[in-house]
């Protein structure tokens, strides 16, 4: 008996990865073996950096906030402290926000939990 394949599958799963490497340069874009490698390493370049991307906002809050209350004569974790220790509910975001976009509501922020 002759060796049974599904062409139309195998076609349509090489034609999907093609399709996702489009844009790239040489033969990234049209080889399949040389594509399909570097689809699957983007995908979890991708699935990575999803999660580093939150990390990064995180640390650019913290800059702006130190960057804020340095004038004020505190340092960011002696703001931090005092933050926590007043129980005051907001976050680095939020803090970030107002210092960057209403320095005047920061600074009430600040001197409110002097």
């Amino acid at each position: 008996m002759p060796r049974s394949v599904n062409h139309a599958a195998s076609k349509a799963r090489r034609k999907k990865y093609l399709k996702l490497a489009k844009g790239f340069f040489g033969r990234r874009k049209n080889v399949w073996t040389v594509a399909k490698n570097t689809i699957e390493k983007g995908l979890i370049y991708a699935y990575r950096d999803r999660k580093k991307k939150k990390g990064h906002f995180r640390s650019l809050w913290i800059m702006r906030i130190n960057a804020a209350v340095r004038p004020e004569g505190l340092s960011y974790s002696k703001f931090m402290g005092l933050i926590h220790k007043s129980n005051v509910q907001l976050s680095r975001k939020s803090l970030a926000e107002l210092a960057l976009n209403h320095p005047e509501a920061f600074k009430a922020v600040v001197n409110s939990v002097r």
